[in-house]
């Protein structure tokens, strides 16, 4: 009888690992990572960040506000530009993944292969493929905090009435682009041209072990440049009280580096006390042609969730509060220079 439950146990297990719901969702991840990156973010930036900020204590009301609007434009901003550049690139490389010699070289199909029985299943082609599909947030990281600092005003007059006079700019006469042939065939082939480079080719070979911590790597690449663009663009716009400026640029930094160093090491913790699950979820499903994708999908979606938590519910609180001391600290050196 113990036997029949340890059997019936394992069956139902197997069956968790290889549900339909489950794998379908993983193949969308691994083929849609920046969407699914930027889906999550968005959805974050407007429920726990705003509410983890609007909870922090001992911190002027202003300031939270400022910070809240940075979060909503923020997460606004990033969904909509992301989507607008990944969804091309992901359909650019599923088009290569479906038909890889009508787009690769002979000779970049084998050398991209290597020991692998596919070039799907390769580990140097994956790390090429997720770097490409997850650039979108890095490609996009220096307009998307132009255009969100530009939007933090708007949302301050729209939801808390507060705003800095300007006189009225000029805005440029738009232009009309036309977008003409198959563009998702041309961007493929643009994209081909990349992993028929021989020194691409090199890189990809010599990393290729590490193409389950891309993901991880892109986003602090990616945070590490929003950071430091949303504070250069925050320092000249005139649409934010300057002695609001100093507490948003704290609030990006502490927020990064925070982020970047915790996320880092729960990932790795999580990484390795989930390896067991991730070696039963090959054995559940192995023989299945798109088990590669899955895999990707879960090397997306943990560090996906695990920065995504730290950076939207647990960090506003700690980089609000310390946002808000490191300016008044500041200030009243400032002040004491003065004085003497």
């Amino acid at each position: 009888m113990r036997v029949n439950n340890i059997r019936s146990s394992n069956t139902n297990f197997k069956g968790a690992l290889n549900n339909r719901f489950l794998l379908k969702n993983l193949e969308y991840i691994s083929e849609h990572g920046s969407s699914f990156t930027a889906m999550t973010s968005l959805f974050m930036s407007l429920t726990a960040r705003p509410l983890a900020i609007k909870l922090t204590p001992d911190t002027e009301k202003e300031n939270k506000q400022y910070a809240i609007a940075n979060s909503i434009g923020s997460g606004i901003i990033k969904f909509g530009m992301i989507e607008a550049i990944a969804l091309p690139i992901e359909s650019a490389m599923n088009n290569i993944d479906r038909n890889p010699s009508k787009f690769l070289k002979p000779n970049t199909i084998k050398n991209l292969t290597g020991n692998a029985s596919m070039l799907l299943e390769s580990k140097s082609y994956k790390l090429g493929a997720q770097i490409l599909k997850l650039s979108a947030g890095f490609i996009t990281a220096i307009p998307k905090s132009v255009l969100t600092v530009a939007l933090i005003p708007v949302i301050m007059d729209k939801f808390f009435n507060i705003r800095v006079k300007q006189p009225p700019e000029q805005k440029p006469e738009s232009k009309n682009v036309a977008f003409k042939g198959n563009v998702t065939d041309g961007i493929s082939k643009q994209i081909a041209k990349l992993f028929n480079n021989k020194h691409i080719q090199s890189f990809l070979q010599k990393f290729e072990n590490d193409e389950a911590n891309i993901a991880k790597h892109m986003t602090a690449a990616t945070d590490i440049l929003l950071a430091g663009a949303s504070v250069v663009t925050t320092n000249h716009s005139k649409k934010i009280k300057e002695n609001r400026k100093k507490a948003l640029d704290y609030n990006f930094v502490v927020s990064t580096a925070a982020t970047l160093i915790l996320g880092y090491g729960i990932d790795n913790f999580v990484k390795n006390k989930t390896a067991g699950f991730v070696e039963k979820f090959k054995q559940a499903n192995i023989g299945d042609v798109k088990l590669h994708k899955y895999i990707d999908g879960i090397n997306i979606l943990r560090p996906a969730l695990v920065f995504a938590g730290i950076y939207y519910g647990i960090l506003p609180v700690i980089s609000t509060y310390m946002a808000e001391k490191i300016d008044k600290f500041t200030a009243r050196k400032d002040n004491a220079a003065k004085d003497a």
